[in-house]
């Protein structure tokens, strides 16, 4: 068993000592690959469709963001005033009163008091989400028996956090939770105190190694998590102050030296891995320096380090540097990046037998599905490779498209569904959910509106989410009417999944452009899911989410005077600077609308930095694959996904992602885009 290189005696201030420590947020995991579309606009809404116009009074519903807002601000007194303004029985938002009623003082509140407005709203999306945050409150002050009563499925499909407190709600009783806890923690800038908690208990009750707390600092390494490496630390016997060098300050980490322990050696692997994401040869000349101080395995760590801040700048010494990392336990984050390169190489038996290695559910997702069946086709086993291609096949994204085609069927639009009754409208029409939904879009709250829309769909059958989705399209909720289709799995409506809206403006402008529209309706349907006053986090408006820069720059090289950033929310300005933008970048990168795609996300200056790095002609799947952004490679992939499916219902025809996709060449580029 693990023996803490901390003395005996103060191994419990240590635990305790990580458990105040504080942690770095989480960053969301983002995105979902689908795509096509439809030659005409949506159908005119018949007269006297029902739709779900709220019949509260404006009063009413600006007191409800009144109330909405003192909640955030945890203004007790105001929340009270506000909610005793409101309706309790027949404004479509009163579950919501009695939860921003009591969100202010959920800390303090009582058990029965909490237990109440559960009870009340029980089955709602408003009392899952006063349950998700009670549950983090009694967490956090251990009161097990009601968090383990309470949490019901939360405890497997909630927050990393939640599962972290239900774990240790096990763990302090004794449980050995030890399994379930290494496949939970794998990604440390998402833990929080809850979760850096479990670890604490485990480590205290001998259910956590040396071995876990070690690979807890190596993960928080890669994930550049300094608060969850200063808590491992700790846990280890070394400072916090040297864990937080070896993530943030990783040359004076280095500069400190190797050290004695296995711990120390461990840090100074963090920072050797830290350093190549900046300043490649200086790592590589540090763990060269020291390698004789290293064991086998531990060199193999730093060397699967560095060969991984190679890999996502795709420079060509990864290979050799992966070659030097045998042996070493990898990360989900590592085994993708080693396949990747392999990819690249062509290296089918390294592509393989990566994959095979991946935890089952890495391995079951659509991109490895496809990649191993490849692998297996490289290597001459076509009937291995066939049974992988046709377990995913049969769906509309990208790797399900390029599966489809290896068995030799190309992209085609399916006949259109059964139309949806009247009867099926009025029950979609009558879900509760579905109607504070709309209710929520009315009012400009997009979060809440989701979170009410999704749980709304639970537990529908096919057409009942047809059904839904046709209520979304009549109340101009397109984004959320090609969300819901997207859940069919037997039954397709492409006139849902793909819309084609505002085509009497987009026609003459791709036209005129000599722009294949069937790339435009795929871009559009990624960047903004048709929502006309879309604006990102960045500043990014309207269907294309033009840049303000962007549009400016455009609008002057097109002759539109006295632009103005406001402009960008007018549709026939966005779809004109947008499309114009599409062409530039399309031009710049000869026709390629995979580099046009990745320029358009990611600037064209990234996009020609990623060509500059083949050597030689790339086919275009394998390209998109090592695009090194996680977010620009899944962008990517959806809209060529979408052009294709988009173009199968224009044209009428079959359709291949893999032409459309192409060969990369290497060719170098000029721009006059930067």
């Amino acid at each position: 068993m693990f023996q803490s290189k901390l003395p005996v005696g103060l191994l419990p201030a240590a635990i305790a000592l990580v458990l105040n420590l504080a942690f770095v947020p989480g960053a969301a995991a983002q995105e979902d690959p689908e795509a096509p579309a439809p030659e005409v606009a949506l159908s005119p809404v018949p007269a006297g469709a029902p739709s779900v116009a709220g019949a509260a009074s404006r009063a009413d519903d600006d007191n409800f963001m009144l109330l909405r807002e003192a909640a955030r601000q945890s203004d007790d007194a105001r929340t009270n005033a506000i909610a005793s303004r409101l309706p309790v029985t027949n404004y479509l938002l009163a579950s919501y009163v009695d939860y921003y009623r009591l969100k202010p003082r959920l800390r303090e509140a009582i058990q029965d008091e909490v237990l109440q407005v559960l009870r009340r709203h029980e089955g709602t999306a408003v009392a899952e989400q006063l349950r998700a945050e009670w549950l983090m409150e009694l967490g956090k002050r251990r009161e097990w028996n009601t968090f383990e009563r309470e949490a019901g499925a939360l405890a497997q499909s909630g927050s990393l956090p939640i599962r972290c407190y239900a774990l240790l709600s096990k763990a302090e009783r004794g449980e050995r939770v030890a399994d379930e806890a290494r496949v939970l923690l794998k990604t440390p800038a998402g833990y929080g105190d809850a979760c850096g908690a479990l670890i604490a208990q485990l480590v205290a009750n001998g259910q956590f190694t040396e071995a876990d707390l070690l690979t807890q600092l190596r993960l928080a390494g890669l994930d550049n998590a300094s608060g969850p490496a200063r808590r491992a630390a700790v846990l280890l016997g070394l400072s916090e102050t040297r864990a937080t060098q070896a993530v943030d300050l990783p040359a004076v980490a280095m500069a400190r030296g190797i050290g004695n322990s296995r711990a120390e050696r461990e840090l100074y692997l963090v920072a050797v891995g830290r350093m190549a994401r900046t300043t490649l040869r200086l790592a590589v000349a540090g763990l060269e320096k020291n390698s004789a101080q290293l064991t086998g395995e531990e060199r193999a760590i730093g060397w699967a380090n560095v060969a991984l801040a190679a890999s996502i700048v795709l420079a060509p010494e990864a290979h050799e540097y992966w070659e030097r990392a045998k042996g070493a336990p990898l990360s989900d984050f590592q085994m993708q990046w080693k396949t990747r390169m392999a990819l690249r190489r062509g290296d089918w038996k390294t592509v393989r037998t990566t994959i095979e290695t991946m935890p089952p559910a890495l391995r079951a997702d659509s991109t490895w599905v496809y990649w191993l069946g490849r692998a297996h086709q490289g290597e001459g086993r076509p009937a291995e490779a066939r049974a992988q291609w046709q377990s995913i096949a049969g769906q509309t994204t990208f790797y399900t498209q390029l599966a489809q085609e290896e068995l030799g069927n190309q992209v085609v639009a399916p006949p259109p569904i059964a139309p949806i009754t009247a009867a099926e409208l009025a029950q979609a029409t009558a879900n509760q959910s579905l109607q504070r939904a709309i209710k929520f879009y009315d009012l400009r709250l997009r979060a809440e509106g989701n979170r009410e829309w999704s749980w709304g769909l639970r537990n529908l059958s096919e057409r009942q989410l047809l059904a839904a989705a046709e209520l979304a399209r009549r109340n101009d909720l397109l984004d959320r009417m090609v969300e819901t289709s997207l859940r069919t799995r037997t039954e397709f409506s492409y006139d849902q999944r793909f819309p084609a809206p505002h085509l009497d403006v987009l026609r003459p402008t791709a036209q005129g452009l000599s722009l294949d529209k069937a790339w435009v309706y795929g871009l559009i349907r990624q960047e903004s899911r048709f929502i006309r006053d879309a604006r990102s986090g960045v500043g990014a408006s309207g269907l294309m989410q033009v840049m303000p820069a962007t549009g400016k720059w455009v609008a002057a090289k097109i002759g539109l005077n006295n632009f103005v950033t406001s402009m960008l929310n007018d549709l026939h300005v966005n779809i004109t600077l947008g499309a114009n933008y599409m062409t530039m970048v399309l031009n710049n990168f000869e026709g390629s609308q995979v580099l046009a795609t990745a320029a358009y996300n990611a600037g064209p200056s990234r996009s020609r930095t990623w060509r500059s790095r083949l050597d030689a002609p790339m086919e275009g799947a394998i390209f998109v694959e090592t695009i090194p952004f996680t977010e620009t490679r899944g962008y990517v992939r959806n809209v060529m996904a979408n052009a294709t499916n988009y173009a199968s219902i224009f044209e009428g025809k079959p359709q291949s992602l893999k032409a459309r996709l192409g060969t990369i060449t290497p060719r170098p580029s000029t721009s006059v885009l930067d």
